[in-house]
């Protein structure tokens, strides 16, 4: 008898070892999907963004914060739920690319040089421009089947090249399981030659805008 519960005891250890062996498995590959998923969406705002600012006859309206794109969710702040109960508070989001703060950033703050902030006085003050549920990204006529919240920020971008208009975007994605990308892009256009080479709306004698630097921050 000792001997069969010893055997038990031994069969009833090894299978709790296998079923938490697959349950961290199927973790781990959840947490990779949403990573994923979350790459990809923050690339799709990029993307979507582009579009918009490649038509916009002022870039500075912009970059202050007065104009923002058609695709928004509501005001630039407050708390935005995803499915898994997890929470995007746009505030602090913003708060976070300035400075790395959650709170309110000051003059000192924005102006600092970091890893990340590399150009001093000229560094970004990021500002909301598009934000919302992926899922609702394309008409409805179109399904997008994901559950990540996507926000693109613009800023000022650095030091421009002569002849050449510049701005900065910072697109965030947030996925359930705290899955979290960020994809910073500087794009330019010529200023006053419609003609000059381009990487979006690339129709003849219209201006255009490319891309000069793109990153995944980590």
């Amino acid at each position: 008898m000792l001997i069969a519960m010893m055997a038990m005891l031994l069969m009833t250890a090894l299978g709790v070892t296998l079923i938490l062996t697959s349950s961290s498995e199927s973790l781990i590959a959840a947490h990779f999907l949403n990573s994923v998923e979350a790459r990809y969406a923050a690339h799709a705002i990029v993307e979507r963004a582009m579009d918009d600012l490649v038509g916009a006859a002022d870039w500075d309206v912009v970059v202050g914060g007065s104009t923002q794109s058609a695709w928004v969710d509501g005001a630039p702040a407050g708390v935005r739920t995803l499915a898994d109960g997890s929470i995007v508070d746009l505030t602090q989001v913003v708060n976070l690319a300035n400075c790395q703060k959650t709170t309110t950033c000051s003059l000192a703050d924005l102006n600092a040089t970091t890893a990340d902030r590399p150009w001093g006085a000229n560094n970004p003050r990021w500002k909301p421009y598009a934000y919302g549920a992926l899922r609702d990204l394309i008409p409805a006529s179109h399904t997008i089947d994901s559950a990540c919240y996507v926000v693109l920020l613009v800023g000022n971008g650095p030091p421009a090249v002569q002849g050449w208009e510049i701005i900065a975007l910072r697109a965030e994605a947030f996925a359930p399981r705290g899955a979290h990308k960020v994809i910073e892009v500087t794009a330019g256009r010529a200023v006053g030659n419609p003609g000059e080479e381009k990487d979006y709306n690339d129709d003849p004698g219209q201006a255009g805008m490319k891309v000069l630097s793109w990153r995944e921050v980590r």
